[in-house]
């Protein structure tokens, strides 16, 4: 298994691919100053390398996770088999136009041999936090949201954790927006079952998101940060970077170089590494 953060300025878009099958982790697209949608494309082009897309997951529906271009672009040329989104209401312009296009994609491809289906989940409402039968070579865990936390958009996403099936697998925990309250709960109800090696930074390395016991719980060998050049929001935190630190061997960010970066990684052994890759570089097809 493999994980690749690409830069898509200040928002997130990640892939992670196990033997010939592959998971889109959310679709911001951008078209601004530092990167352009084709660029991202590209990049993911040669991330997936023709494996199976088997499924888009849309953490949140705020614009900077579920931008409308980059979730038409992510079904159109990807064709996953599902695209899974957390199960509230958010009456917003994005959310509607979201939905508007996975809609036409499912209608586009009813009668097909690869149909689009929707996978709307909550984790107290679901059957079981494993979700079976969505991949063969990923395993799914599902820890948020939660009925009891969704009192902001940025607590109602998706953590869920991705485990790759093959000999160099690992897991990977995803993260979406989700806020420190929210983790609070999260850690009460999962401590024994967040522990990964790699990471995603909640809300793109900001305080907000940054629960330390949390960060102690997971136990991190890598933490990966997605956020843009010169944003205005200051992320990543510099004091939420400390505390990762203090756990993690490896503290990364997409906007750690000037112009930013895409981040490779990828176990080696008993190890973990990840390498610094621009867009549309070999590397990421490596």
């Amino acid at each position: 298994m493999e994980v690749f953060t690409l830069y898509a300025g200040q928002g997130d878009l990640a892939a992670v691919r196990s033997g010939n099958e592959a998971i889109i982790v959310d679709a911001h697209m951008p078209d601004c100053d530092d990167v352009t949608p084709d660029q991202i494309e590209g990049s993911l082009d040669d991330f997936v390398g023709g494996r199976i897309v088997r499924g888009l997951i849309l953490t949140g529906l705020d614009c900077d996770h579920a931008c409308p271009a980059g979730v038409d672009r992510i079904l159109t040329r990807y064709e996953p088999d599902w695209v899974m989104y957390p199960t509230y209401f958010k009456d917003t312009e994005t959310a509607d136009e979201v939905f508007g296009i996975i809609e036409r994609h499912q209608k586009h491809r009813a009668g097909t041999a690869r149909p689009l289906t929707r996978k709307s989940v909550l984790v107290d409402k679901t059957s079981g936090r494993v979700l079976l039968g969505l991949a063969d070579q990923f395993a799914l865990e599902l820890f948020a949201p939660h009925s009891d936390d969704m009192d902001c958009s940025n607590n109602c996403s998706i953590v869920m954790k991705i485990t790759g099936l093959d000999p160099a697998g690992f897991s990977y925990l995803v993260t979406g927006d989700t806020e420190t309250g929210a983790w609070d709960r999260i850690n009460t109800r999962f401590k024994l079952h967040l522990n990964a090696p790699v990471m995603s930074a909640p809300h793109h390395g900001a305080t907000s998101g940054c629960n330390a016991e949390t960060v102690v719980l997971v136990n991190p060998d890598t933490v990966l940060i997605s956020a843009g050049v010169d944003n205005a929001y200051g992320h990543p935190d510099a004091a939420a970077v400390r505390v990762y630190a203090k756990v993690a061997r490896r503290v990364y960010s997409t906007n750690q170089v000037a112009g930013g970066t895409c981040l490779f990684t990828r176990k080696v052994g008993e190890l973990y590494e990840t390498h610094l890759v621009e867009h549309n570089r070999s590397a990421a097809a490596a």
